[in-house]
């Protein structure tokens, strides 16, 4: 329950964050504390949500500092209201930005839902109460989530400078870390 407790704090500190990378970093705390409520129940289901959390957090929370670093390099700031425009500037990092964020708040088939879904279900075999506290987390996942969102990516754009396109190494970047926790989530079995 503890662990519950922190995550959710640490969730609603994200919702303070103006820094982008801030924000990730609250995040990994939050998702962590699921990973311990889980391995705290020491239940198959639990220790195998876990395991697939861990993985799957790993992916995709580096994936969003690689974007943090990709909005950085062209805007030369953390603060995301200064950083918002890139849809109109660079699609196809907006999309990266969208699909991470969507694995970030762990819509199926991701390996995050996955994680969370046996998670859920072993706190809620374990204490039914605890899911109230799950789902508040939850929700205050998906709401900074789509701030983190749209205060990058919509919007006019507050940069007077020219903006360099996108490189293929970036695009390769991303797609190492979204490749492998796609393939994950068909064949879950290599992790849980």
């Amino acid at each position: 329950v503890l662990a519950l407790w922190g995550a959710t704090l640490a969730n609603l500190t994200c919702l303070q964050q103006t820094d982008l990378k801030s924000l990730i970093a609250y995040s990994s705390i939050s998702h962590m504390g699921l990973v311990i409520a889980a391995i705290m129940i020491q239940t198959q289901w639990s220790l195998s949500g876990a395991m697939a959390l861990m993985v799957a957090h790993g992916f995709t929370s580096s994936a969003l500092f690689c974007l943090a670093n990709t909005t950085y390099e062209r805007t030369k700031t953390r603060i995301m209201v200064l950083t918002r425009g890139f849809h109109n500037i660079l699609p196809m990092i907006t999309t990266w930005w969208l699909l991470t964020n969507l694995m970030n708040i762990a819509t199926p088939p991701t390996m995050n839902f996955t994680g969370e879904l046996l998670i859920a279900s072993s706190l809620f075999n374990w204490c039914p109460t605890t899911i109230i506290i799950f789902g508040l987390s939850m929700l205050i996942t998906a709401s900074y989530s789509l701030h983190m969102f749209l205060s990058t990516q919509m919007g006019t754009t507050m940069l007077n400078t020219h903006t360099e396109p996108t490189h293929s190494r970036e695009h390769l970047l991303m797609a190492l870390h979204t490749l492998p926790l796609i393939l994950i989530s068909l064949k879950p079995e290599l992790v849980i």
